[in-house]
C-alpha cells in the first residue's frame, strides 16, 4: 500500500467544460481535486479545505480571482498560487504577481504544460519548507513566512517576488546568483520583460535596506546579484 501523499488541488474555474477536463487530468496524475465555480465559493472551500495548491480562473462571477486571492493572502502567505487568464496585458500579470501569485498560465495552454507548473509550485514548496525561514542580517530580521523586513520598530510587508528574491540572496550571503537562475525560479522564464521586472524588485529591496549600511546588493555585471553583508550573517 502506497503511503505516497496525495496533493489536494483546489480548482477555481466557471468555465464547466474546461473545469472538467482539468479535474481529470488533475486526477489521472494522482491529485485529489476540489471544484468552485465562482470565486466566492472558490473563498469559502479554500478556507474551509485548505488545499496545498490553488489553481484560479481571474474573470469569474460573484468574485473574480484577484478579489479572492486577495482575501486569501491576507491570512495564507505560503499556498501556491496559480492563475489562468485569458487576459493577456503586462500590467494585469504583474497586478495578480503583486497579490501573491506564485505563477501564470494564459488560455489556452496544454494540459500537460500545467501539470509541470502544478509540480514545480509543489516541489518548491517542499523545498522552502526545509529552508531556514527567518534570517538575520545586519541589523534586520527578515522572516520569509510572514514576508515582512523588521528593523528596531519599523517593519516593511514584502511583496511575494520581493520576499523570494530577499530569500534567495539571503541563503547565498557573500555569493552571486545568476539572474537566469532567479528568472527561471521566479518565472519559468528568462524574457527581457522578466528581466527588468526583477531589476525593479532589486531597486526596492535596496531601499528597504537602506538603513544599514553594512548591507549592499550589488550587481555583478553580466552575471547576476549578491547580497554582501559586512558584519556577517548572525
Amino acid at each position: 500500500m502506497s503511503t505516497k501523499k496525495r496533493y489536494v488541488v483546489l480548482l477555481v474555474e466557471d468555465e464547466k467544460t474546461l473545469s472538467s477536463i482539468i479535474i481529470d487530468t488533475l486526477e489521472g496524475e494522482d491529485f485529489s481535486t476540489l471544484q468552485a465555480f465562482d470565486g466566492r465559493e472558490g473563498l469559502r472551500l479554500f478556507l474551509e479545505k485548505r488545499p496545498d495548491i490553488l489553481i484560479a480562473d481571474v474573470m469569474m462571477p460573484k468574485m473574480d480571482g484577484f478579489e479572492m486571492v486577495n482575501k486569501i493572502r491576507f491570512t495564507d502567505k505560503t499556498t501556491p498560487i496559480l492563475f489562468l487568464t485569458a487576459r493577456s496585458s503586462i500590467e494585469d500579470l504583474v497586478f495578480g504577481f503583486e497579490l501573491g501569485a506564485n505563477d501564470y498560465l494564459r488560455k489556452p495552454f496544454k494540459m500537460q504544460e500545467l501539470i509541470v507548473r502544478v509540480k514545480a509550485l509543489l516541489n518548491r514548496v517542499i523545498t522552502d519548507k526545509n529552508t531556514q525561514p527567518v534570517f538575520s542580517i545586519g541589523n534586520y530580521m527578515f522572516d520569509s513566512v510572514s514576508q515582512t523586513l523588521t528593523m528596531g520598530n519599523n517593519m516593511e510587508e514584502l511583496t511575494h517576488f520581493e520576499n523570494e528574491i530577499l530569500k534567495r540572496l539571503c541563503l547565498n550571503v557573500n555569493n552571486v546568483i545568476e539572474i537566469k537562475s532567479l528568472l527561471l525560479y521566479l518565472w519559468y522564464d528568462d524574457s527581457s520583460y522578466n528581466r527588468n521586472s526583477l531589476h525593479g524588485y532589486i531597486h526596492k529591496l535596496r531601499k528597504f535596506l537602506s538603513k544599514d549600511e553594512s548591507l549592499k546588493i550589488i550587481n555583478v555585471r553580466g552575471i547576476g546579484y549578491k547580497l554582501v553583508c559586512l558584519t556577517g550573517d548572525r
